[in-house]
């Protein structure tokens, strides 16, 4: 049986830690697309000359990049079983476009599933993680901002999926085995595994 998931969460939930896991649990790949991004860059593709054209100047990568990407990973052959999309869709236009991905395969999404967590509990991992690795340039301020951006353009991604009844939030604070056994739960209940 197949698992197709988009895991949704605000930064510092915890969602790269969870994803990993739920990727293993499910024997599903995940796609962040902040890793793409990544190792397009690194690796000097065409894409990634594209994607660090917008990045160094501190601009958002364009839906039309992000889409292409996508769409482009979500042809590869080691997701006929499934995957865990993470980081995508972004905004509302992104959900349309991962439907069109999806109905083209003749496929479509399993499940939405939410982290959610406090964002005082949230902004304070974050500034520790700052601290730790040195981030200097992650300040409260900063940290906050990121969190209200998330909260605007996801409250929206969240609300379609849950219209269409496919959407599941599931705590995102606590231990972290504790947190992928909710997270586990919460899927298979509903997807039937």
């Amino acid at each position: 049986m197949s698992t197709r998931l988009v895991l949704l969460g605000p930064p510092g939930a915890g969602k790269g830690t969870q994803a990993a896991r739920l990727a293993e649990r499910f024997g599903v790949p995940t796609i962040s697309t902040g890793d793409i991004f990544r190792a397009n860059i690194k690796g000097g593709t065409p894409l990634g000359r594209t994607v660090q054209e917008y990045t160094s100047r501190g601009a958002l990568v364009p839906d039309s990049v992000t889409n292409d990407m996508v769409r482009d990973r979500l042809a590869q052959d080691d997701v006929t079983e499934g995957f865990l999309l993470d980081g995508y869709p972004r905004n509302v236009a992104q959900v349309g476009e991962l439907d069109a991905i999806l109905a083209d395969s003749g496929l479509a999404l399993d499940l939405a599933v939410e982290i959610t967590a406090d964002s005082d509990i949230v902004a304070e991992r974050l500034l520790k993680r700052a601290q730790i690795e040195g981030r200097d340039d992650d300040t409260e301020d900063v940290i906050r901002h990121r969190l209200d951006i998330y909260a605007q353009e996801t409250a929206p991604i969240a609300r379609v999926y849950a219209e269409r009844g496919l959407l599941v939030q599931v705590d995102g604070i606590g231990d972290v085995d504790v947190v992928t056994e909710r997270l586990v739960a919460a899927i298979g209940a509903t997807s039937g595994h």
